[in-house]
């Protein structure tokens, strides 16, 4: 094989309470990727349909990640990539992951699948790193693992897949202002209170626990956030009316997709998901903001080829 397209998820990371450790991959959108070998050396981004962002290798998150996994790779030729970009970049829902992920999966696939999940999730933090300055994995590690996974250590890195409960759907809405992931992250604190972080590990254990176990009222209780969203909510309009009007309209949790300025919702069936994608419309029409909104069964494959 020559020439591979792929789907490349958008992607919920944080997940309330695992600040740079959990994430979630959608089914509903993501991008497109064309990768191809070519006898020239490096790689070539040679199309970038859906946003405006740089072709040049080493400042595109593709390039860089797809260099990361070359410079590994025994392999003397190289790749051209096409990127159709479905999620607008600084949405909260892992639009630099989907480009990194894809380059590597992509490339990947067509030299045999030399390396594991594991070593793509660290060519595609290379990145991460180029988009926020922080070589985080909890977007691309479900995008390339599906479902939900846990980053159990960063050094050495170690990814834990976790089962993804079947009724379970994910509701975000993208309100159309722009939270870039390096700005949001400048202004959270370094330090917590022992008090805050007890919280915070609890609900990480209870949400792995209940996700492990379907049970939805314990997600649904595991889904709170002590130490990030207090600060980064405050650069999300109308947070906390969507938090609660959507709590009403059934779902189990609500809180800050990424670095925002997305908002994600858990819910227990489809019906439950569309209810409260119609409240947190109601919400952006009255502020008068203009949004995109998904509804979404979870993702179990991560990023798949397609015709």
């Amino acid at each position: 094989m020559e020439e591979v397209r792929v789907f490349c998820p958008a992607t919920i990371a944080n997940i309330s309470c695992g600040f740079d450790v959990l994430g979630v991959a959608l089914d509903s959108v993501g991008d497109e990727m064309v990768v191809r070998k070519t006898k020239e050396t490096g790689i070539r981004i040679t199309k970038l349909e859906g946003q405006d962002l740089p072709l040049e290798t080493n400042k595109n998150v593709a390039g860089v990640a797809g260099l990361a996994l070359l410079e590994k790779a025994e392999y003397t030729g190289g790749f051209e990539i096409e990127i159709y970009k479905k999620i607008k970049a600084g949405s909260g829902i892992g639009s630099s992951a989907a480009s990194s992920t894809g380059a590597v999966w992509a490339m990947n696939h067509l030299l045999g699948n030399p390396f594991s999940k594991t070593e793509l999730v660290q060519f595609a933090m290379e990145g991460e790193r180029l988009a926020s300055g922080v070589a985080h994995a909890d977007n691309v590690a479900p995008a390339l693992f599906g479902a939900f996974t846990l980053v159990r250590s960063y050094t050495p890195l170690d990814i834990v897949p976790i089962k993804n409960p079947s009724e379970l759907y994910a509701t975000v809405i993208h309100p159309q202002i722009e939270v870039k992931t390096s700005d949001s992250r400048k202004i959270l604190k370094t330090t917590i209170s022992l008090e805050n972080g007890i919280k915070q590990w609890g609900n990480v254990g209870g949400l792995v626990a209940g996700l492990f176990m379907e049970d939805y009222d314990l997600i649904g209780r595991s889904l709170e956030d002590h130490i990030i969203e207090p600060i980064r909510s405050i650069l999300i309009p109308g947070f906390n009316s969507i938090k609660e009007e959507t709590i009403k309209s059934g779902a189990l949790g609500c809180g800050i997709s990424g670095s925002g300025p997305s908002i994600f919702t858990f819910s227990k069936g489809e019906e439950t998901a569309q209810k409260v994608a119609e409240a947190m419309k109601k919400i952006y029409k009255n502020i008068g903001i203009d949004f995109d909104i998904h509804v979404s069964k979870i993702n179990t494959q991560g990023i798949k080829i397609i015709n």
